[in-house]
């Protein structure tokens, strides 16, 4: 059949194109466009074969097989079919299994089928040899893709490229059309506007007991800062001198002290976050707490699927823009919007529900894998940034007409 069809190595497609874009193989240092690098796939496959499209394959890993956000996406795309293999952990590393097998199972039972005339392999591991050498013996064109090496040197087997019929490589010029680097420097995400009270807050000076220098405290409690504390409260870390709920409930004191000007790396921990708040369990919420509801309170069985639509086709899963997403919903479905000044009244702490609710809606998209299913706290301050920047601009908006 006159037509070519495309079977991508995902972990040797990203992973090249995150050595090339941010110095580190790891796919977490980058954020891909699926949908515009399924378009440059399909545009460069049939330019340089001359043939329809038939199929793009997309062969990736994924803890038990279980698709994630980016797998979900791109399964629901035209021309895209996805097939997952293992992800598993050896030697606190994760590696993908099944995924070259399926790969040469695919070309193989394709070339035999004469499904098509021209194969396009992106990808550089040596296993898939006897599966091009079968698709060959079969009358098929095989075309071997690279990705441009950070190093300039080969990032594929020899004796793939050795038995390739035709040879590209895909440099930064093309890479960078769908995929870039995160910036990771010092700032996790853009952060919120900022607010002259947290400003405030954080140049006053702490409780005396927590001030205690590093050297009077247990050496374990230095080194894990969230594990409880011989009396069963748990401590601030003090490499950082940064408040605690509880801290910041004492400045707020009749007598707190002058203020004083704290290490320019503090950084304000956010209420929420486990073992960083005493929560007793017979405390009851504030009132306005208490009455704010959630986005599944707020959301009709018609709205969820709609949502899930739009995770699945639209929400790329960058930490920062999750936050914003949720945001957007929850506040579009607001039925009573004096909840809305009082959440933008709380700054910086998110309701204990709220946010719960955005840390398992952030969990959906794939920021949960690979980290021991507990999200990073670095996603966990983009994510709640994000979600403060969208309450941000509502309220912004809202009172710029009364301003006029």
């Amino acid at each position: 059949m006159d037509r070519c069809i495309v079977l991508v190595d995902a972990g040797y497609l990203l992973g090249a194109a995150a050595s090339l874009l941010a110095g580190e193989p790891s796919r977490s240092r980058i954020t891909v466009d699926h949908a515009a690098l399924v378009q440059g796939l399909r545009e460069q496959a049939e330019s340089e074969t001359e043939r329809p499209l038939l199929r793009i394959y997309w062969f990736d890993g994924a803890p038990d097989r279980v698709p994630q956000p980016e797998h979900r996406r791109l399964r629901v795309m035209p021309r895209v079919t996805v097939r997952l293999g293992a992800l598993t952990r050896s030697d606190g590393r994760w590696a993908q299994k099944g995924v070259d097998a399926a790969m040469h199972a695919e070309l193989t039972e394709l070339a035999r089928n004469r499904a098509c005339s021209d194969v396009v392999l992106v990808t550089g591991d040596g296993d898939l040899l006897p599966g091009m050498m079968a698709a060959k013996e079969h009358g098929v064109a095989v075309h071997l893709w690279a990705v441009q090496a950070a190093d300039g040197d080969y990032n594929q087997s020899e004796d793939l490229v050795a038995e390739a019929d035709e040879r590209r490589v895909l440099d930064r010029t093309w890479i960078t059309k769908a995929v870039r680097a995160k910036d990771l420097g010092g700032v996790c995400a853009p952060p919120p506007v900022p607010r002259p009270e947290i400003a405030a807050i954080l140049s006053a000076p702490l409780p005396e007991s927590s001030l205690a220098p590093t050297s009077e405290r247990p050496a374990e409690q230095s080194e894990h800062p969230s594990a409880p504390a011989d009396n069963g409260t748990r401590e601030r870390p003090a490499a950082k001198g940064v408040p605690t709920p509880k801290d910041l409930a004492a400045l707020r004191a009749p007598g707190a002290q002058a203020a004083v000007q704290p290490p320019a790396t503090a950084t304000l921990r956010w209420s929420s976050d486990k073992g960083w708040v005493d929560r007793p369990g017979t405390a009851a919420e504030p009132p306005e707490v208490a009455s704010m509801p959630t986005l599944a309170q707020v959301t009709t069985a018609e709205q969820r699927w709609a949502d899930r639509e739009e995770d699945i086709t639209t929400v790329g899963g960058d930490p920062f823009e999750v936050g914003q997403v949720f945001a957007r919903r929850w506040m579009g479905r607001l039925g009573d919007q004096g909840h809305l000044q009082k959440l933008s009244g709380m700054y910086p702490r998110i309701p204990h529900r709220i946010d719960g609710e955005l840390l398992r809606y952030a969990a959906r998209f794939g920021l949960l894998a690979h980290k021991d299913d507990q999200i990073d706290e670095h996603d966990r301050y983009a994510i709640r940034a994000g979600f403060w920047r969208e309450i941000d601009v509502r309220t912004a908006a809202e009172q710029a007409p009364a301003a006029d």
